[in-house]
């Protein structure tokens, strides 16, 4: 027997899993001082678990469901109506019956109106609000009627819209229970809701307000439209007046029922502006009892406010940590990464190390991601201007939204001043990077970007040697000691000055060339084939390797179904299975580090993996002929040499010609042997997070061995320091790694703003988008051309599924998407700008492609024919044949 029935003063937090979320956060409203919250009861889940659970039938029924996915909706909405009608025709025991009749007395008697309200036990969390998903009942009068809405409450967890939510979003139908709470009736004048933090623009300064007459029901249903405030700091800084035409009453004889409203009240205010700064009071006391953010439902009765439920508002991005009381703007450092999913918290160590290293500070963590505060630079008159023109480069929808924070001259009068980082380049500063760009510039030697490369892979092979045996806390000692190379190379001057060339010579070439001849972006023709860009290689060496897998057909059957574990063991019990061994390991030994989202160091690597390469392969194979690299090679390389013969003629034929053509020649040349080594910077850091990762993965399997850990991957819930204590001690506590995995389960849920003020504003850019056809995506034009096709929605490689000719439609891609890059025609993405990886690699195959297109995967229909104009930046959809 358990506890059946608690009032709301016996009920705090901790009993969460007794009386849901619902229950435990009216047990603590009950408990602040100055908040009237309407006399009230819970049904505990013991209840549901002996009177539902243990039902042998019921119990029956809900193992059914195991078995259903979230998008089979007649198999739901039949399994759920068995299970609703069995669980509505359960007998409530008596001992039960008693205590929920006793309650009600206590609360004024058996015919006082009461709400019933499921409570579940994944409802109302600070990770994930369950909202609506159970039923409510209102003006419930009499204990039978009561006790028959609890056990439609218990029903109602059964609903379709329940099943399938609990289904998509992992919960296990048993791991769920439900608490039913009966409270006491309100019938008021006005109700509504309150969020403590804006809910449109997330600003945690600003409390927005919805009130209507009568009943909350009405507009929290859709019924009808409802007052809207906003208030700040004491002060009402926005009004919207709903016209009211009918309002939600309470039914003499129970439940509820509309009347219409009298003509000279339909436009009125529904609260005065005392009563809404009250609440803005009441609302600021309940959230600073929570810690965070409330949705609160209120209701206002006889002149004073009552308060029917508190809940965390789950959607809101945190807020990036700042404590001096001023003013900060952060920037999403994945935005500029192309790489928005959340880290784990090895990987953001590993993040925080390098740039320790660097002498920089990695910024700030929110959301298990990176923002760096760019306040100094916008309060500084030479760095602002930069910063902006830098960030048009990467991503303008962020520039743009800084510009709008810029206008807004109350907040930024009160921006932290500080040491911009923008003149971070190593111990001797920018002069030594000028000196040898200007000396790379005049040689134009092409073994320049060779050279870098061989230095830095001796310095790869030097750690892979020097880390072979190591173990320990020695292990960990050498890793950390290398990450002083790794900045030693990121600050050469000569990498950065060569890296550096081949960006401004796209840049110039492409200015010059559209002022002179009206050629727009002509830079991206020219980059085709271009030297040394490991990114592009990645892509085209894929095809070699389908081409020796095209020849044995057991082997293509194979990989269908192949399995990590056994990848390499399976095929060599097949024929041709040595010879495509050997290619793909030969791969992965050049390319093996890369893998989606590769800067967080946890993410699962091809080399550990090779299944991940699978679609592509099998991809390739579908979709070109034998030989097809050598053929995109050289195709690019004579499309590049053609356009610069074209473009150089045609200036030569300009006033003062020659002198043009000279600059330009040199300039398309510094494309030629430069551009590609934009890309290598990641890449040699990916080389050595590779032998990081295996030699700490196998610091894990010893942690496992020892029972310290469950599976190798705990210590992806540990910073790099922690993970060395442990290996260390042999000792850590498990709640700590559970408590980190879900609260970066959580934030990998949320979408993660490109700017972020100090208040929680989230602030988004703007394009211009005048000029565009009708229906037209507005974007960034990072590469040139007109393409037409078949839309292919793509959000992970496991999905790459594509045909020759598609156009892929992403959130972002990062340099392990380039295989794919073959086998499109054209590249939309959510997030990137002119020099992030995408649009480097887009040029590199003479892609059209538009990036910084807001919402593309989901405004976009997979399947769907679109126009991409990569020359002038949008996206058209057209109707389909």
């Amino acid at each position: 027997m358990g506890a059946y029935v608690l009032g709301f003063h016996d009920i705090d937090k901790t009993q969460l899993g007794l009386v849901g979320g619902k229950g435990a956060n009216l047990g603590e409203l009950s408990a602040i001082h100055g908040v009237r919250v309407p006399y009230g009861f819970c049904v505990t889940t013991d209840a549901y678990r002996d009177v539902v659970e243990h039902d042998a039938a019921v119990s029956a029924l809900i193992d059914e469901l195991s078995g259903l996915r979230a998008d089979d909706r007649a198999r739901i909405a039949t399994a759920g109506a068995r299970l609703r009608t069995a669980i509505e025709g359960l007998t409530v025991p008596e001992e039960i019956r008693r205590d929920i009749v006793r309650h009600l007395h206590e609360a004024g008697g058996d015919h006082v109106p009461c709400a019933v309200r499921s409570s579940a036990t994944a409802e109302d969390l600070p990770s994930s609000s369950f909202a609506g998903q159970q039923d409510t009942y209102l003006n419930i009068q009499g204990a039978t009627a009561v006790i028959d809405s609890v056990r439609r409450c218990w029903a109602s967890l059964f609903t379709d819209r329940a099943v399938a939510y609990r289904i998509q979003n992992g919960f296990d139908h048993r791991a769920v229970r439900l608490s039913v709470v009966v409270q006491q009736m309100v019938f008021p004048d006005a109700a509504g809701i309150m969020f403590t933090a804006d809910p449109v623009s997330s600003n945690r300064t600003v409390i927005s307000i919805d009130a209507g007459f009568g009943l909350g029901e009405a507009f929290v249903s859709g019924l009808v439209n409802a007052d809207n405030y906003r208030v700040r700091a004491g002060r009402i800084i926005d009004k919207k007046i709903a016209t009211q035409t009918k309002e939600l009453r309470a039914s003499p004889s129970g439940g509820t029922h509309e009347l219409p409203i009298e003509p000279a009240r339909q436009h009125a205010q529904k609260l005065g502006d005392e009563q809404i700064l009250q609440l803005e009071e009441l609302g600021r006391r309940i959230e600073t009892h929570f810690g965070k953010p409330q949705d609160i439902e209120w209701a206002l009765y006889d002149g004073m406010f009552h308060v029917l439920q508190s809940r965390p508002i789950t959607t809101l991005y945190p807020v990036p940590p700042a404590h001096d009381g001023k003013n900060h703007v952060y920037i999403s450092y994945g935005h500029r990464q192309m790489m928005t999913d959340a880290f784990a918290p090895l990987g953001l160590s590993f993040f925080t190390l390098l740039h320790d290293k660097l002498g920089r500070t990695a910024g700030v963590v929110a959301g298990d991601r990176f923002y760096k505060d760019v306040s100094a630079e916008l309060t500084s008159s030479w760095a602002r201007p930069a910063t902006l023109k830098s960030l048009d480069q990467v991503d303008v929808l962020m520039a743009n939204a800084l510009r709008t924070v810029l206008k807004r001259k109350d907040f930024v009068a009160s921006l932290a001043h500080g040491r911009t980082s923008m003149l971070d380049f190593g111990e001797g500063g920018p002069l030594p990077i000028a000196r040898q760009y200007l000396k790379l510039s005049r040689a134009d030697d092409p073994h320049v970007v060779p050279d870098l490369i061989e230095h830095t892979e001796a310095t790869v092979d030097l750690l892979r040697r020097d880390i072979a045996g190591k173990t320990g806390d020695e292990l960990f000692a050498r890793i950390i000691d290398d990450h002083a190379v790794l900045a030693e190379l990121t600050f050469d001057p000569r990498s950065v000055a060569a890296a550096f060339l081949g960006i401004q010579s796209v840049n110039w070439v492409n200015k010059h060339m559209e002022a002179w001849l009206g050629e727009k972006n002509a830079a991206d023709a020219i980059a085709q084939s271009a030297d040394h860009n490991v990114v592009a290689a990645m892509g085209l060496d894929l095809l070699d390797v389908a081409d020796v897998v095209r020849r044995h057909p057991d082997v293509m059957r194979y990989l269908e179904t192949a399995d990590r574990a056994t990848f390499f063991a399976g095929l060599a019990e097949l024929e041709g299975g040595d010879a495509v061994r050997d290619a793909i390991q030969g791969y992965l030994r050049t390319y093996g580090m890369h893998c989606a989202g590769d800067i967080d160091i946890t993410r699962t690597r091809w080399s550990e993996d090779p299944t991940l390469l699978v679609p592509l392969l099998l991809s390739n194979i579908k979709n070109f002929p034998p030989g097809e690299r050598r053929r995109k090679a050289e195709q690019g390389r004579a499309e590049a040499e053609r356009t610069m013969n074209d473009l150089l003629e045609r200036l030569r034929k300009l006033p003062g010609g020659a002198g043009k053509a000279k600059k330009a020649a040199r300039k398309m040349s510094l494309i030629r042997h430069f551009i590609g080594y934009r890309e290598y910077s990641k890449h040699s850091l990916l080389l050595r997070y590779e032998i990081y990762k295996r030699a700490l993965m196998e610091e894990a399997a010893k942690l496992v061995e020892r029972g310290v850990i469950k599976k190798p991957e705990d210590v992806y819930f540990l910073s790099i320091d922690e993970f060395r204590a442990v290996v260390n001690t042999g000792e850590l506590d498990e709640a700590l790694i559970a408590q980190r995995r879900e609260a970066h389960e959580t934030y990998q849920k949320l979408t993660p703003p490109r700017v972020i003020t100090s208040e929680g504003e989230v602030v988004s850019g703007a394009y211009d988008a005048g000029s565009l056809p009708r229906g037209a995506l507005a974007g960034i034009a990072v590469s040139s051309g007109v393409v037409e096709g078949r839309a292919r929605v793509i959000r992970s490689m496991a999905e790459a599924d594509v045909e020759e000719g598609d156009i892929l439609v992403t959130v972002f891609t990062d340099p392990s998407w380039s295989p794919l890059f073959v086998s499109v025609k054209g590249v939309v993405m959510e997030v990137g700008g002119v020099m992030t990886h995408g649009a480097v690699v887009a040029r590199e195959y003479g892609l059209p492609a538009v990036v910084g297109v807001e919402a593309a995967t989901r405004l976009i229909k997979d399947g769907q024919l679109i126009r991409v104009n990569g020359t002038d930046g949008y996206v058209e959809p057209l109707p389909n044949p």
